[in-house]
């Protein structure tokens, strides 16, 4: 590889790196999981690109950085799911964090409505 083919590599890597900084510094909360479900599908294009890679068989250093690749986007594509699963889990009803006998027909002070019939009495 030639240098100026490495310096325009270079640039370019840290120009992307920079704007995808400024980018995602400045996402609002409310829209984090679905930059995550985007974010898993670019891990999943990179985990099909590091396949590509190891299964050339070009030389054994590009297979190995291949595995090494393949090993670190299935992590990323994997754990972006199961985050991104709890994240949605937190919206629904009777969540993490949630009296589910509030969301079951309560009344919001932690007990049912037959528990309040049956303490009318004591």
């Amino acid at each position: 590889m030639s240098s100026e083919t490495l310096i325009t590599t270079f640039y370019v890597f840290v120009l992307a790196a920079f704007l995808g900084y400024q980018v995602i510094s400045r996402v609002p909360p409310l829209l984090h999981t679905p930059l995550m479900s985007a974010t898993n599908a670019i891990s999943g294009i990179s985990l099909v690109g590091s396949l590509v890679t190891a299964g050339a068989h070009q030389n054994t250093v590009s297979t190995i950085l291949g595995f090494v690749a393949v090993t670190c986007a299935t992590t990323n594509v994997v754990g972006g799911f199961v985050i991104t699963d709890r994240m949605l889990k937190m919206f629904k009803r009777g969540g993490p964090g949630r009296d589910r006998r509030v969301n079951e027909g309560g009344h919001g002070r932690g007990y049912h409505h037959k528990d309040a019939e049956d303490t009318k009495g004591h």
